[in-house]
């Protein structure tokens, strides 16, 4: 299957610290490449992927601020749909603006949609429902109107996160510093508790840090420390008393939350967005209403099993569980919208197509061949546009390169074979009396196909 992954270029894919979206797309993209699939990713030219890695924004522009953000989304989406018919499936990660690109294409897309930043961006979605498929990361974040193929819950890689069964006693707010994420409130359950709160992740509202967060920062009983990498995230989240998660809005889903029990560490969580589908009240963590009830549950926290926390995430949150879904997704996509223009190969575009003549474009993916083959009704012109590779015509193969072009009568056997590393281009001229499919007869095939 070759799929193209289109990540956002706010922040490297993978991120260096914040990035979710950037953070799922890789993830997705690594287990993918494991499993044998052809993958593209789309994304920072930064980023570190084992698939093959298109970029045409060097690094993210949350981190260089000289690169304007909607110039390059645009190059950075278009880049992917002026290669779109060269993939089985695009994985659109990247929110509504590609959406408006999938109608210049056959390629089919599946939008994993990572959160609504707004209620005005359902128009897009609105306008391409149907003719495009939608994922939702959690059933709380499903838009009323909007047809889901699935539903995926984000998976994490368990062996990053290492089980701390004896933890401190601190307390721990790991996420953005924002109004949403309640780290204001964090502070509050944490000091009417009388235990020391750590805080670590990135200043996304300053006034609002300024204003609720930095007078209480002094080190002892509130430590800040900034973004922190995987390896301290590790030591953070295992080694809490529990991770706080007072969230002010309805959050599609929660990274944070699972990578926390993931450790071990339980969760006491604002029972909003899609927390009950995380959280398994007094077992896994606490479901609250508020401050009040958060600083109740920190006291009950003794009481839960922190290998039931680990095996929440085994069972339900694993890498491998999301990759398995994501690609059942992308088997019936394809088996609804099965093009008869593509194949194993490659894959072809008709240009024109009248009664003496039939004009086609065809692509071979390096490394490929079409089967050794004749025809009855057609006499065939093949010119080659780009690329390089090796023709057959009866007994003989010549290697071909731009430029060159060869005439193939009907019932002469002959075939083609990309023997470079870019895609082998040639245009295939039809003419006779009958152009269908069926006039093919293969004498051998690397796909089975005879």
């Amino acid at each position: 299957m070759r799929i193209a992954m289109l990540s956002p270029i706010a922040w490297r894919t993978p991120p260096r610290h914040y990035g979710p979206w950037e953070k799922i797309a890789s993830l997705l993209t690594e287990a993918l490449v494991g499993l044998g699939h052809d993958v593209t990713l789309f994304a920072t030219g930064d980023s570190i992927t084992h698939s093959t890695l298109r970029a045409v924004c060097t690094q993210g522009y949350e981190e260089d601020s000289n690169i304007i953000p909607k110039v390059y989304e645009c190059l950075h989406i278009s880049e992917l749909f002026d290669h779109a018919e060269e993939f089985d499936i695009i994985h659109n990660n990247f929110d509504f603006l590609p959406l408006t690109y999938s109608g210049f294409t056959n390629t089919p897309v599946v939008t994993t949609i990572h959160g609504f930043s707004s209620p005005g961006i359902l128009p897009v979605y609105r306008k391409y429902n149907k003719k495009t498929f939608y994922v939702s990361i959690s059933d709380a974040d499903r838009a009323e109107g909007l047809n889901y193929i699935d539903t995926i819950h984000h998976g994490i890689d368990i062996k990053e996160f290492h089980f701390q069964p004896d933890p401190e006693d601190y307390l721990l707010f790991f996420g953005r510093l924002h109004p949403d994420k309640g780290a204001k409130e964090a502070i509050e359950i944490a000091r009417a508790c009388d235990r020391r709160l750590i805080m670590a992740g990135i200043i996304q509202d300053s006034v609002y840090f300024n204003d609720y967060i930095q007078p209480f920062i002094d080190d002892a009983s509130v430590v800040y420390l900034g973004s922190v990498g995987p390896e301290k995230r590790n030591k953070l989240l295992g080694k809490a008393y529990a991770l706080l998660h007072p969230i002010n809005f309805n959050e599609p889903f929660g990274l944070s939350v699972i990578e926390a029990m993931a450790c071990g560490t339980p969760v006491i969580a604002n029972n909003r967005g899609s927390m009950p589908e995380l959280i398994r009240d007094n077992q896994n963590g606490f479901l609250v209403s508020g401050t009040h009830e958060a600083i109740g549950a920190v006291e009950r926290i003794r009481d839960i099993d922190r290998e039931f926390c680990r095996r929440t995430v085994m069972d339900h949150f694993t890498i491998d569980r999301m990759v398995k879904k994501y690609i059942r997704v992308y088997e019936q996509i394809m088996e609804t919208t099965r093009r008869e223009d593509h194949r194993p190969w490659g894959f072809y575009q008709i240009l024109s197509d009248e009664n003496a003549v039939k004009n086609k474009k065809i692509v071979v993916y390096p490394g490929k061949r079409i089967s050794l083959q004749r025809h009855r009704y057609r006499d065939e012109h093949w010119y080659i546009v780009s690329g390089k590779g090796l023709w057959t015509l009866g007994d003989k193969t010549v290697p071909v390169t731009a430029g060159q072009s060869v005439d193939i009568p009907r019932k002469s056997i002959h075939r083609i074979e990309n023997s470079g590393q870019d895609n082998l281009v040639f245009m295939e001229i039809q003419t006779g009396d009958y152009f269908g499919e069926d006039d093919i007869e293969r004498l051998a095939d690397d796909f089975g196909r005879i």
